[in-house]
């Protein structure tokens, strides 16, 4: 373990701690307290003797030791001295609370740069942020009010905002909270350096992750193998979208590969579980910590309403998860238990004629439990009540914990609203190794989200990390004319058509009698990278007298032509293109090509490298691969191919990494026998 994380893990988990400042460093002082912190806590303060009934101390030089954790709560220029002075003391690591650093301007920048400097080798929280809980040690680098609560077991989130990190702790949503970090402007610590800190904690059971921007994608994808190949599952709320269209026009690729549709890539890639708001990261988390991965997406799922039954079914479905019918045992015993009044579905609506029945509610939750499926789901809603127990539901809740006792697979009580999940039956639940989940919507979107995370557990030996990024955009980039970039392709064993460049009429003649007929004639030019809408394409021409047609139509556009023997059979047009990121490198797209490129933005977009498997697995995701698959009886397309011509233009990819800026096969034409690339772009710093 180096240096660097030995003292990450001491400021996670101080057993001393100091506070430098005034007001906000009271505060500190008090969530320590309040959390049960059982070390020593050192205020600093030259204007003060005493704060909160500790001794202060007049600065960092005076203090008894070298802190494992110290809260630096004063502005921003005196953070930089105090950091200084800590390096010199030898401690472990500090948390910077003020703003003013890079997140305002090119002076704040600078000052930042000051900041990382004077810490040394100490590990750096912030500036700009809130700090650190610890809820399992009882520790609270905090600078405010706080709903956690101490937990033997639970999840750590990560966020880049401390309001988010604020409002998680106060969720009522019985989320147990090991860990929150809230890490502000990452001056020197990143995201998948506290990920890598929290997987030496065996007591984190998950990791949700608030993320507006990763630094090092590399790192990040390291660290995020290391996790699925030790089982903590991942979770992210990625905030924020753009598009690398913008910098790079060229290409049709540019408009389908936006840098979200990166992230997408990079998290399905490592087997992170994408959330869209905070409802969803905190149910997510909660299941992923009662239940763990799933195995897949078939669900059996219980309830005694029709509408909920109803509910569960259609959210369920758009939520990509399966319904599997009853087993013949399951049935016979459900029918002689709930009678025929009862339709036997899944989900099942088991009616009212057993409610406040525990014996026959087991054996009902039992008879489900026992048809073939990857978890089970019970909704229930309570009523509000002051009773102590609330007669019917909590036998209910008794039967399932029962049924879940005899069966072991992963099972969850969903209440449709989160306020009609009382919190001591959430507590029973979550004893008992059963998800309260609390609303439909999220409770199922988490399940599937734990079927994402199982389904690359399970690949976790094939899983790579994305490669480092080589070159960068350059706004000076030039390209390359169609029989260049073909060329280039072709040396690394892309397939083109036979073909030949000519300046005359006479020339494309000759040439076409060579080919062979039929053939196309296209235009040919560096800055004529669009030949279509140009009208500089002249397809299917079957006589010499047609090739000099189509030459005579084409010179007022160029003057140097390419003559191409057409090509037969084909089944469907993909476009195969590299686009560069700033922060991903090169990244590969696959999708519909030809002309419907924009129209249908069928797309899979891959970062490098990328494996066979990947490549096959995201082809068959593919809306068109309809037409690859034998569509209305007509032959398949061979993947084969497809796939050996994608790892050509990637090998190409490889090779001139460090100066390519886009790379477009469109359309890449896919027979039954073989894939040609009939047009390329290629642009190079």
């Amino acid at each position: 373990m180096s240096t660097r994380l030995q003292k990450l893990q001491r400021l996670l988990a101080p057993q001393t701690i100091a506070v430098a400042g005034g007001n906000v460093a009271a505060e500190v002082i008090r969530q320590c307290q309040k959390i049960g912190f059982k070390g020593q806590i050192w205020p600093v303060n030259p204007k003060y003797t005493e704060m909160e009934g500790l001794t202060c101390y007049p600065s960092i030089d005076a203090l008894p030791g070298a802190p494992d954790a110290t809260f630096v709560a004063v502005p921003r220029d005196p953070t930089v001295d105090i950091i200084a002075a800590l390096a010199r003391r030898g401690a472990a690591g500090a948390v910077c609370y003020a703003s003013g650093f890079a997140e305002v301007d090119d002076d704040g920048a600078a000052l930042q740069k000051k900041l990382v400097d004077a810490s040394g080798d100490m590990a750096l929280v912030g500036p700009n942020c809130y700090g650190v809980l610890n809820y399992l040690d009882g520790s609270a680098l905090w600078p405010d009010r706080q709903g956690g609560k101490r937990v033997d077991r639970g999840v750590a989130l990560i966020t880049q905002s401390g309001n988010i990190g604020l409002n998680i702790t106060m969720q009522r949503r019985n989320l147990p909270i090991a860990y929150m970090i809230a890490v502000g402007n990452k001056a020197k610590t990143d995201l998948h350096e506290y990920i890598d800190a929290l997987l030496q904690d065996t007591r984190v059971t998950a990791i949700g992750l608030h993320i507006e921007g990763l630094s090092d994608i590399n790192a990040f994808s390291e660290v995020a193998q290391r996790a699925l190949e030790k089982g903590i599952p991942l979770v992210a709320l990625k905030m924020g979208s753009s598009d690398i269209g913008a910098q790079l026009t060229a290409s049709h690729t540019s408009s389908l590969a936006g840098s979200d549709t990166l992230y997408d890539a990079l998290f399905e890639r490592m087997g992170i579980a994408r959330v869209y708001d905070v409802a969803e990261l905190v149910e997510t988390l909660k299941l992923l910590h009662a239940c763990g991965k799933f195995d897949g997406t078939n669900v059996m799922a219980m309830m005694c309403s029709g509408g909920d039954a109803s509910m569960v079914a259609d959210i369920g479905q758009a939520c990509e998860l399966g319904f599997p019918k009853f087993s013949d045992i399951s049935r016979t015993e459900l029918s002689e238990l709930l009678g025929p009044m009862v339709p036997l579905n899944n989900p099942l609506d088991y009616q009212t004629y057993i409610w406040g029945d525990e014996p026959a509610l087991t054996r009902c939750f039992n008879s489900v439990m026992k048809t073939p499926a990857d978890a089970s789901v019970l909704v229930l809603d309570y009523p509000h009540s002051t009773d102590s127990s609330i007669e019917g539901w909590d036998e209910v809740v008794r039967a399932y914990i029962e049924s879940h006792r005899v069966h072991g697979k992963p099972s969850i009580v969903v209440s449709t609203l989160p306020e009609l999940m009382p919190a001591d039956v959430a507590e029973q639940l979550l004893a008992k190794g059963i998800a309260p989940m609390q609303g439909l919507r999220e409770a199922l979107f988490a399940m599937r989200a734990a079927a994402i995370i199982g389904k690359r557990a399970k690949q976790v030996k094939s899983v790579q990390p994305v490669a480092r990024v080589r070159g960068s955009i350059q706004s000076d980039s030039s390209s390359l004319d169609e029989p260049s970039a073909k060329a280039a392709l072709a040396a690394h064993g892309l397939p083109v058509p036979p073909s030949r460049q000519v300046t005359s009429i006479g020339q494309a003649q000759d040439a076409a009698n060579t080919l062979g007929y039929p053939v196309v004639i296209k235009v040919v030019g560096a800055d004529l990278l669009h030949k279509t809408e140009l009208g500089g394409v002249k397809l299917n021409l079957t006589s010499a007298a047609q090739v000099a047609q189509a030459v005579t139509e084409l010179q007022p556009i160029a003057q140097q032509f390419l003559v191409e023997k057409m090509v037969p059979g084909a089944l469907a047009e993909l476009i195969v293109g590299v686009t560069r990121d700033a922060q991903f490198g090169l990244s590969l797209t696959v999708g519909a090509g030809g002309i419907l490129v924009e129209l249908m933005r069928d797309s899979v977009t891959f970062l490098l490298p990328a494996s066979r498997e990947e490549i096959l697995d995201g082809i068959r995701q593919l809306k068109c691969f309809k037409l690859l698959d034998g569509y209305r009886g007509k032959p398949k397309a061979d993947l084969n191919a497809i796939v050996a011509a994608i790892e050509a233009i990637i090998s190409y990819a490889d090779a001139e990494g460090d100066r390519l800026q886009e790379l477009d096969v469109n359309p890449l034409m896919v027979m039954a026998d073989g894939a040609v690339a009939v047009d390329a772009l290629i642009r190079l710093a």
